[in-house]
């Protein structure tokens, strides 16, 4: 994560929380560091991202894409 340029856009970085304060800095940081952030709404939606970090985990690890992906949200 420390590199997030990628030469067909930021990548997404989404996150979720119950404390506006928190999901801010969360998304300063995400901004910071080069990733598009995306709220996903309350705590209660991390069970949508575990599954999602795992995909990200398989892909790298297990099928051979390597650690240099990230995962993007096309919009038009």
């Amino acid at each position: 994560m420390e590199d997030a340029s990628f030469a067909q856009g930021k990548p997404a970085m989404i996150y979720c929380g119950n404390d506006p304060a928190a999901k801010q800095t969360a998304a300063t940081l995400a901004t910071d560091i080069g990733f598009e952030p995306f709220d996903l709404g309350t705590i209660e939606q991390a069970r949508l991202l575990e599954p999602f970090a795992m995909i990200w985990v398989r892909l790298a690890f297990f099928q051979g894409v390597g650690r240099n992906f990230a995962f993007g949200v096309l919009k038009k």
